[in-house]
């Protein structure tokens, strides 16, 4: 049903901050705060709009060195940082010199969110629908994932006392496995890739069996995504209140470029930062690049692929986004780009041995994506630049070669014999 002015529904705002409503992408038509994710009149995609109050840099500072320091600019409550969550965000912000050195490039900076609790910035946006299931009720707490949003769901269930119930692809990395299921929760292996889970879990949904379940990223989805906002304000603050001149993004869904770009746009409307250009660029692996494609082609609509790519967090062929990502990237002068396999290894060892940041494949893919846009001119190697590490590169070691070059006897001769000297 569409919005109106209830009581029940002055309640339900307070419940979520400064949020007011949810609003159609494509009509712009506007709900209350529920479990939704779709308009009923065109079924474009639902997000949560907003009525925000004054906002303060000092404001912000003041707060706890997590995320909930913006939760004044987010669907939850003013109480959040007082409610058992995982409290993830404010990660580093890597002055990546060394990288920028041996790329021609004048500033650059990686964020580095494999520092969140379960090593991937999906613990950003799992808090938010965290907040959410708890005002609506749920009790228990699921997700389609290639990965690392499994983790993070079961983490954050056992932190808040929901039950979990994960669906992943069959075929994922091992350790996204152990990690998903270690919480305690249960973790069901679906045969097919992402988009197959994704389909499987929307009838679910609609089943009386899963009415009491919260799907982060279905029917919490408006609430989920506005996480990923977290990066653009902690990327503001850390550069001194500003905004990069260049971000490269990681495409999944794509909810991920698209939500950094509203957090920017919200810093401007704030005051918080100044109104500057800034150029948005996607990154997806050639063997999962929908939107790549359709940008290059010069296309609006996306069309949907059969992953094959070592990148699994982004191996999903029907990006929810594509068509928004698209729009964000043409609209701030920036492009969506792809690279093999072989160049997101490559890109994994280059970030590693300049500067200590071991990504996972999401993040090779953003390394070699900025690499590749430097070489063809499209990258202005002399603009303040940050690039995405989204996960831990412990949670893909298959993807890269042993670091192991040697073993010797422990003879300082033979050391010296085998030219390791």
């Amino acid at each position: 049903m569409a919005i109106a002015a209830t009581e029940t529904e002055t309640t339900s705002t307070r419940a979520f901050g400064p949020a007011a409503a949810l609003s159609c992408r494509e009509c712009g038509e506007r709900y209350d705060l529920a479990p939704r994710f779709a308009c009923e009149f065109c079924f474009g995609p639902l997000e949560v709009a907003y009525e925000f109050g004054a906002v303060t840099r000092e404001e912000i500072e003041r707060g706890p060195n997590n995320i909930w320091r913006y939760a004044g600019l987010l669907p939850v409550p003013d109480n959040v940082a007082e409610l058992p969550n995982m409290d993830p965000g404010l990660t580093p912000l890597v002055g990546a010199d060394r990288l920028a050195a041996e790329l021609g490039m004048r500033s650059l900076h990686v964020k580095d969110d494999s520092a969140n609790p379960t090593h991937s910035f999906k613990d950003r946006v799992v808090a938010m629908a965290v907040e959410a299931a708890r005002t609506f009720g749920f009790r228990t707490l699921s997700c389609s994932s290639t990965g690392n949003l499994a983790g993070a769901v079961g983490a954050a269930s056992a932190r808040a006392g929901f039950r979990s119930c994960v669906f992943i692809p069959a075929g994922l990395e091992e350790g996204k496995i152990v990690m998903a299921a270690v919480y305690g929760g249960q973790v069901v292996a679906i045969d097919g890739n992402y988009d197959d889970v994704n389909r499987f879990c929307s009838e679910l949904i609609g089943d009386p069996a899963g009415e009491d379940w919260g799907f982060v990223n279905v029917n919490l989805r408006p609430y989920y995504a506005e996480g990923s906002k977290t990066l653009a304000y902690e990327i503001a603050e850390q550069l001194g209140w500003r905004l990069p001149e260049q971000i490269i993004v990681p495409i999944a869904s794509g909810s991920q470029l698209t939500k950094i770009d509203k957090g920017f746009r919200e810093l401007i409307r704030l005051g918080l930062v100044e109104d500057r250009p800034y150029k948005v660029f996607g990154a997806q692996a050639t063997g999962c690049s929908p939107v790549a494609a359709a940008y290059e082609q010069g296309h609006d609509v996306v069309q949907p692929v059969k992953p094959d790519t070592i990148a699994k967090s982004l191996a999903i062929g029907n990006p929810a986004d594509g068509p928004y990502v698209i729009d964000v990237c043409r609209r701030t002068g920036g492009a969506v780009a792809h690279v093999d396999d072989a160049a997101v290894v490559d890109s994994i060892g280059l970030l590693a041995r300049t500067e200590g940041v071991f990504a996972e494949t999401a993040g090779g893919v953003t390394t070699g994506v900025l690499r590749k846009l430097l070489d063809e001119g499209t990258l202005d190697p002399e603009a303040e630049t940050v690039v995405l590490n989204t996960g831990d590169g412990l949670k893909t070691l298959n993807a890269v070669e042993s670091g192991v070059t040697a073993t010797i006897k422990p003879s300082l001769d033979v050391f010296k014999e085998a030219g390791l000297l």
